[in-house]
């Protein structure tokens, strides 16, 4: 009887057949599409806008998406589609305490295998894309971000539901772009757009949804194209309000600005709300500091942050999810003085918590949460001094949210925008500037960076610079790290030691178990000292017997700055590097030689790419060098049919009758020496989003090239 079995050999071949057909599918529609809308997409404002409408709709849909995501996981965990405190306060405790922490298991493994940069907020992320990866951001991250972040706001992980829908509206627009093979310069443009619609479809607030993509994620005002973002934030706005209601987030009370008196407590409140930031950004570094010490498996982790937020929500289930209906109750003077203390503190930790143990969810909602908290606390004692003076404790808890966000992103225009589509009142106005900009200037006169900034810098990157802070921190261990080394077992004897010495050329010996993990060291200045007593020792003396404590371990994600400052703090030349943080398995070593070296490559290149930048940029705007008559050099962006393909494909000098002589890249691509800043093309390049070409020829060809015209 013939074997119907499927082989596994079979499965493979099918699932590589059906790879090439997917790849063939994609690379047709791409050239439909490219074909159908050429003459749209060499015609910018039609199709930055036709973009933008279509990026707007996506957007919105993903941030809805998301919303019945949370409300899913909601019924998941604690089997109800209207989650309310009420709720809440009636389930058992064993219910509070592990509903998080079960979350937390699932979360886990999601971040640690399929998406790490869906950790947190993921609002840093998409800022390092725009400002050093030319905006692109993996399509995954849709989907995991959604997935992640769901569940840990809906298990009652205590994080917002903004930061990851701006995370999820920014992938779209990434993968809107990468899939019309744009130039890095609309991909930027898409990212912000894809931003500006999940803000806006969240808070039913289009100024500030626009406002937020340029502030916080481009970063700058000086933005060329606005119209698009705009044009997103309004057809997101307009599909929200038909899913989820033309109404804001919070049930905002009237607001009355009693008496020119009232300013000194909006100021109090604005002092306030600045170092309560400044607490607030510490913690939730010093959370991920401290889990990051702890030994356990990384994916594990974030059921350890939901075990504390269980704890505390034990006594005060308010610290759960995002949070909305305890704003509320502040906006409303509901809570009691002492009540809204405690909050502040506990939202404080239980979000850290959070965050810092691995889960994934946004700080613009907790931020939101304590500033309506500390507003309203600051209000009744107001009242309570000078009730004919002032306003409502209400009204102070709006502007303490404005406050508390300008304070932590330093981002106050966004801060003020948001609060005043909510109140759609001008009165509010006077003093929420006033607390905002206090906060924010006290705020970043304690602390330099932003809660979004905060996580690059700790990385060594600068995104206001564009490029890393400097040389060593953009390189890994990972780009030097030896695989032959000098290891010795545990149990060598003298007479080995003293061979193995004899006939290497290393300076530095690590001594590892049968399990190949890393005991201790040697040096060849101890190993000498065994040569006066070789007679002696033999027979009596292992390895384990003289072996010394590592000084340093080395990961393969650590940068060269840091291994530069151990080679200088404990005199060694050579440093193992191990597996990771929870295992002691030797896989390299790092020599301070070959750290130098690297660094030299490093700088060659950068002094090759800026020095032609920076004569070309002397010049002109446009980055052009006029070297003869009708002759120039030029540095461009790609046009956007170029993306993704090879320059041999593209015949550049046949077609267009100029000379690519220089690629430039705005930043390290994290595989090492090649391709950095300044590499030098070969046939085989694929130009990526945010390349530059600084290429050689005439006016006419240099100007068609431009517009992508063969």
């Amino acid at each position: 009887m013939p074997d119907d079995t499927l082989k596994p050999f079979d499965i493979k071949r099918g699932l590589r057949r059906l790879n090439r057909q997917i790849n063939q599918w994609r690379r047709r529609v791409i050239q439909y599409f490219s074909e159908a809308f050429g003459r749209i997409r060499r015609a910018e404002h039609i199709f930055m806008v036709l973009s933008a409408i279509a990026i707007g709709i996506l957007g919105a849909y993903g941030a809805i998406l998301f919303r019945y995501l949370i409300k899913l996981a909601h019924r998941l965990f604690f089997l109800t589609d209207s989650y309310s405190m009420n709720w809440v306060l009636s389930l058992p405790w064993w219910q509070k305490l592990l509903m998080p922490a079960i979350g937390g298991l699932v979360v886990g493994p999601i971040v640690h295998f399929f998406a790490r940069e869906v950790r947190g907020s993921g609002i840093p992320e998409v800022m390092e894309s725009v400002a050093l990866h030319g905006g692109s951001i993996r399509p995954r991250v849709v989907i995991a971000k959604a997935i992640a972040a769901a569940l840990t706001i809906g298990s009652g992980g205590s994080a917002g539901r903004e930061g990851p829908i701006v995370q999820i509206g920014s992938a779209i627009g990434s993968a809107f772009g990468q899939f019309l093979s744009v130039s890095a310069r609309r991909l930027r443009t898409f990212v912000a757009c894809g931003a500006a619609a999940g803000i806006a479809a969240t808070f039913n607030a289009p100024i500030a949804g626009a406002l937020f993509s340029v502030e916080v994620i481009l970063g700058n005002f000086a933005v060329a194209q606005f119209s698009p973002i705009v044009i997103s934030s309004v057809v997101a706005t307009v599909i929200s309000r038909h899913y989820l209601g033309n109404f804001p987030a919070f049930k905002v009370p009237g607001y009355d600005f009693v008496s020119a008196y009232e300013f000194i407590p909006y100021t109090i409140l604005g002092i306030l709300a600045g170092i309560i930031s400044v607490i607030f950004i510490n913690s939730i570094y010093g959370s991920q500091d401290l889990f990051d010490k702890i030994r356990m498996k990384s994916y594990l982790k974030p059921a350890l942050g939901g075990i504390i937020v269980g704890v505390i929500a034990l006594g005060f289930p308010q610290v759960y999810g995002v949070g909305y209906e305890s704003i509320n109750d502040a906006l409303w003077g509901r809570d009691v003085r002492w009540l809204l203390v405690v909050l502040i503190l506990f939202k404080i930790i239980a979000t850290s918590a959070t965050l810092g143990s691995g889960g994934s969810g946004g700080i613009f909602a907790p931020s939101l949460f304590i500033g309506a908290m500390l507003g309203s606390l600051v209000g009744k004692q107001a009242n309570l001094f000078y009730p004919e003076l002032t306003a409502g404790a209400g009204a102070y808890a709006l502007v303490g949210m404005g406050a508390l966000v300008a304070g932590t992103t330093h981002a106050p225009i966004t801060a003020i925008l948001i609060i005043f589509e909510l109140t759609n009142d001008y009165h509010i106005i006077p003093p929420l500037m006033v607390s905002c900009i206090i906060s924010v200037l006290l705020a970043t006169y304690l602390k330099k960076e932003s809660m979004y900034t905060m996580k690059l810098v700790r990385r060594g990157i600068n995104i206001f610079e564009g490029r890393d802070i400097n040389i060593l921190r953009g390189l890994t261990v990972t780009d030097v790290v030896q695989k032959n080394i000098e290891t010795i077992p545990v149990n060598y004897a003298v007479k080995d030691l003293i061979a193995l010495m004899m006939r290497s050329e290393h300076q530095e010996y690590f001594v590892i178990n049968k399990q190949n993990q890393l005991v201790g060291m040697l040096s060849i200045r101890q190993l000498k000292e065994l040569l006066r007593d070789e007679d002696l020792l033999t027979g009596l003396v292992v390895a384990a017997d003289i072996v010394s404590p590592v000084p340093a371990v080395i990961y393969p994600t650590d940068n060269l700055d840091l291994v530069m400052h151990q080679f200088g703090r404990f005199n060694v030349d050579e440093l193992p590097v191990v597996e990771n943080s929870n295992s002691r398995r030797l896989i390299g070593s790092v020599q301070r030689m070959d750290v130098i070296n690297a660094y030299n490559r490093a700088i060659f290149k950068l002094d090759l790419a800026g020095g032609v930048h920076s004569v070309a940029t002397a010049v002109q705007k446009e980055r052009d060098v006029e070297l003869t008559e009708g002759f120039r050099l030029s540095e461009i962006d790609p046009p956007d049919g170029f993306i993704g393909k090879s320059i041999r494909s593209l015949g550049i000098r046949s077609h267009y009758g100029v000379e690519v002589i220089l690629i430039r890249k705005s930043e390290d691509d994290g595989k090492g020496i090649k391709d950095r800043p300044g590499a030098m093309p070969t046939p085989e390049y694929i130009i990526q989003p945010g390349d530059k070409l600084l290429i050689l020829g005439d006016t006419a060809s240099i100007d068609r090239l431009r517009r992508g015209q063969g």
